[in-house]
């Protein structure tokens, strides 16, 4: 089967969501990613435990802290989904881009080219 979810939608895996740490969301928007959202297994399912969890924790610790700078805490989020639930996690992706699509460009900027 293959998924069909918007090309502006960067994919980066890793081995659990508790290897996304807060300095990988902040870094993502610093590096002008207009929203971050994180997918991992459902809650009591986390393959490494406590993984989902702690990932959770970091992805609602980066809302405070962008809200705190004046920016849209919706452009960071997380889900939970298992991984045969690809048709949900490409829907997911629109979702989070049209939600990203009107919000509009992030108010960091994009760096600047050499």
């Amino acid at each position: 089967m293959r998924l069909s979810y918007p090309s502006t939608v960067k994919v980066i895996q890793v081995p659990c969501t508790g290897r996304v740490d807060i300095i990988h969301l902040l870094k993502a928007i610093e590096d002008g990613a207009d929203g971050v959202y994180v997918a991992g297994c459902l809650e009591g399912e986390c393959h490494f435990l406590t993984g989902n969890l702690k990932a959770r924790k970091r992805v609602n610790y980066v809302k405070k802290v962008l809200e705190e700078m004046g920016i849209e805490p919706e452009r960071v989020e997380m889900f939970n989904l298992s991984a045969g639930e690809g048709p949900r996690f490409a829907e997911i992706a629109r979702e989070m881009a049209e939600r990203i699509k009107k919000l509009g460009p992030s108010p960091v900027g994009r760096p600047k080219a050499a």
